[in-house]
């Protein structure tokens, strides 16, 4: 039986052989796009993210030239991402706040980011670590699945149970790059319905004698 802290180790060393060096999976240009690719991402899938992106910032690419677009524009290039009304609303709003408050630029602090129209603390946590370099352990519905069934923290607990919890145990100078490696980890081996804990090398190696599907 493998102690949660050995887990997190042998976790960590999987990921780190498996995924060295992780990129960032939305496409973007400037802190700017990532922020809006971010926040796209929301119940939206990278790839979709990334084909509906290379549209809109064709039109706009940083937030003044956003500012100058309507609503109805913005949301005509992002119509097939989810709650595509909203986020276009959100999209106008923040720019003419960046354009407004900031210069133009995105603020590199969480309190600020978090005051932004539809810019919750995930999205915030992904803009400081891939776009500002600062350590961040942004937490997504898969991480959360993920340290669910790895036993890295308590199954049925919150969103910021998890964060807590992973930045316990990992050093911090591996955040930025272990949210990545979890992630894309999730969708090659440890998938949602691919692995329900008793297939992928992580679950079988932290879990040898597990024998029912993690809920």
């Amino acid at each position: 039986y493998m102690l949660k802290k050995e887990r997190a180790d042998f976790i960590l060393r999987t990921l780190e052989g498996k995924f060295p060096n992780p990129p960032i999976p939305l496409s973007h240009k400037n802190t700017f796009q990532l922020l809006v690719a971010v926040l796209l991402s929301a119940q939206c899938t990278d790839q979709r993210v990334n084909k509906v992106t290379p549209g809109l910032f064709s039109k706009a690419k940083n937030s003044k030239e956003m500012t100058n677009l309507s609503t109805g524009e913005i949301l005509n290039s992002i119509r097939s991402c989810g709650l595509a009304p909203k986020k276009s609303e959100a999209i106008k709003k923040l720019s003419q706040i960046l354009v407004e408050e900031f210069d133009g630029a995105v603020p590199e602090s969480f309190e600020h980011l978090e005051r932004l129209p539809g810019v919750g603390h995930k999205t915030a946590s992904v803009v400081m670590s891939q776009g500002f370099g600062h350590p961040a352990f942004p937490v997504d519905t898969h991480i959360h699945r993920l340290a669910q069934r790895w036993g890295l923290t308590k199954v049925g607990s919150t969103v910021q149970r998890t964060e807590k919890d992973l930045k316990s145990l990992f050093p911090k100078s591996k955040w930025n790059n272990l949210h990545l490696q979890i992630i894309f980890y999730g969708r090659s081996d440890c998938t949602a319905k691919g692995c329900d804990g008793t297939k992928c090398q992580i679950c079988r190696t932290c879990y040898p004698n597990r024998k029912k599907p993690v809920k």
